[in-house]
């Protein structure tokens, strides 16, 4: 199967030598722009939208970035994919099952280089299909192995749940042979990071009358450019002015549904958390998590002179010393 090589600095619009920070910031400024809640075409939106995530996923995890680097732009030269194989990614030449899938979320790259795709009980990607034969020289029935891939779902999928269809590649290398079947995966609402969603008998087939093995998707939540996710609750990072801060305000906050307001109270401060009751995921009980609002207070880069005169006279008058004990 050929796999086109996908440059994840140029997705995110960052140089190689981009800092962790940076990376992050463009991630979210992308995902706010092409997320599907908001995007104008929301079919090519949702594309990009996975595509963004997948950059971070692997530009975002130190590991997986070292991995990316280290393939560089020669990453398909022959002997590369000689040690590839070696290290994990093939089970032998001539005589395995390769599988490959279109519809979880991640590109063909991925799936090869940094998804659990394929594994099974041994971590090989591909399956001999060479049987087993028992002392009189009959063929033993064998349990097809497992397999597992990732799926990326969003949360508005974990939260309400969804119906999703991947295409499965079965390839025989051996008999220069491949077949392609289309599955119907349901995303359960209130499914959780790193859950696996089982399709029974989706994965290697049995040799001599064994069962077929199953097919394992271990979700990923994709990266949301407004929330972090800790079991099923939600955490936003709200960002106030200093005069909203000190003399309160009411203010919009994003939720998973549309947004909401927030009323704030003055005088408030840095790190205060305000709880939104319900706005988060689905918990275990069928009941919803809540959404946590973290406050942090931003003050102006650049002044312009009345500005600046304002914030002297108040510096001149306010009885106010944040370093003095209250």
């Amino acid at each position: 199967m050929s796999v086109e090589f996908k440059d994840y600095y140029q997705v995110l619009g960052v140089d190689r030598n981009a800092t962790a920070a940076e990376i992050k910031k463009a991630f979210r400024k992308l995902a706010r722009k092409f997320h599907p809640d908001v995007a104008k075409d929301k079919a090519k939106a949702e594309g990009k939208f996975r595509e963004i995530n997948e950059a971070n996923e692997v530009l975002g995890d130190p590991d997986k970035r070292r991995k990316y680097d280290a393939l560089g732009v020669d990453w398909n030269r022959p002997d590369r994919q000689t040690t590839q194989q070696e290290g994990g990614f093939d089970g032998g030449p001539g005589e395995a099952s390769e599988f490959n899938f279109d519809g979880t979320g991640f590109s063909a790259f991925f799936e090869q280089f940094f998804s659990s795709h394929g594994r099974a009980s041994d971590d090989s990607v591909h399956f001999s299909r060479t049987g087993e034969r028992g002392m009189g020289g009959e063929t033993v029935a064998q349990h097809g192995h497992d397999i597992e891939s990732d799926i990326l779902v969003t949360l508005d999928e974990a939260l309400q749940g969804s119906t999703r269809m991947i295409r499965l590649q079965r390839a025989d290398p051996r008999a220069g042979q491949s077949a392609i079947q289309t599955l119907r995966v349901k995303i359960p609402p209130g499914v959780r990071e790193a859950q696996l969603i089982r399709l029974a008998g989706k994965g290697q087939e049995g040799m001599g009358g064994g069962n077929s093995g199953n097919l394992y998707l271990r979700v990923v939540f994709a990266k949301h450019p407004d929330f972090r996710v800790r079991d099923a609750d939600l955490y936003y990072d709200l960002v106030l002015s200093p005069w909203e801060a000190v003399l309160g305000a009411s203010v919009h906050i994003p939720t998973l549904e549309g947004a909401v307001s927030l009323k704030i109270p003055a005088g408030t401060k840095a790190e205060r958390q305000f709880r939104l009751r319900g706005k988060g995921l689905l918990t275990t009980g069928g009941t919803r998590g809540n959404l946590f609002a973290i406050v942090s207070i931003q003050v102006p880069s650049h002044l312009t002179p009345e500005e600046k005169k304002l914030w002297e006279s108040l510096a001149a008058i306010s009885t106010f010393n944040p370093r003095r004990a209250s």
